[in-house]
């Protein structure tokens, strides 16, 4: 594991990690930033979707990543933007985790974009 980055800003602390793994994707030409600060606020960039979403977990379709879950209490979507592809999410963030499976999309489960651009 690589810490890439640390910023202080007004005495709170922002962490960037990364994670070694051989077997994600090479996506030249797909970006993802995860910036996670203080375990309160999490932007997320390159989300295509969001599949799921309560106060406890959050589940994002990411562009060439597979999906990221986010766990932990009082989530709540602060952000979505479909244009810069964006989603903010602030509450107690506990865990966050990629899985490869891509979801099956079936023509009455659409994602919150899906749902709202009909």
């Amino acid at each position: 594991m690589n810490i890439i980055n640390c910023e202080q800003t007004k005495g709170k602390e922002s962490w960037l990690i990364m994670d070694d793994r051989k077997n994600i994707p090479q996506n030249n030409n797909v970006v993802q930033n995860l910036i996670l600060e203080n375990r309160e606020k999490l932007t997320i960039t390159g989300v295509v979707d969001v599949l799921s979403f309560d106060d406890q977990i959050v589940i994002v379709e990411t562009q060439g990543f597979g999906l990221l879950t986010i766990k932990g209490e009082d989530l709540r979507i602060n952000k979505l933007s479909i244009d810069s592809s964006e989603v903010i999410i602030e509450g107690e963030i506990f865990n966050m985790g990629y899985s490869d499976s891509q979801p099956n999309k079936k023509a009455g489960n659409a994602g919150i974009l899906g749902k709202i651009f009909k």
